[in-house]
């Protein structure tokens, strides 16, 4: 019987009309930039796991605007195959600085965007392509 999928949970923000992205810290993809987020701990919802990934990752208080939408490509994390669910955010506090599993965090122009791990470059594009209400 193979593995089963592991289930994590990205946060998209936007502050200033620009993107909170951190640096990784740890492999795979260290020192890449990435969307804020990790790994759902047993007993806690999709919502609960980004705010707090968002929260241990950046410095930043934020809550759940909409969902974006479910990343499943079997090959997306070189660790085995992760389920992603990605949420647009926002800020309700906190100072943007670096925790957890992040080297560094910033604010980037969509423009300019940095090497990005992961699918995250996708990810961000399908934001963009479709926005919210």
């Amino acid at each position: 019987m193979s593995e089963q999928p592991r289930l994590t949970v990205d946060g998209i923000i936007m502050v200033g009309g620009k993107i909170v992205l951190i640096r990784r810290k740890n492999p795979p993809f260290e020192g890449c930039h990435a969307l804020p987020g990790g790994f759902v701990d047993s007993g806690e919802t999709v919502e609960a796991a980004a705010i707090r990934e968002v929260r241990e990752e950046t410095g930043l208080k934020a809550e759940v605007r909409r969902l974006v939408g479910v990343y499943s490509e079997p090959g997306r994390d070189p660790r085995g195959h992760t389920v992603t669910v990605v949420f647009e955010m926002y800020a309700v506090g906190g100072k943007l600085e670096a925790g957890d599993d992040a080297a560094g965090t910033g604010l980037f122009d969509l423009k300019e965007l940095p090497e990005l791990a992961f699918d995250h470059a996708k990810i961000i594009n399908d934001f963009l392509e479709r926005p919210g209400p």
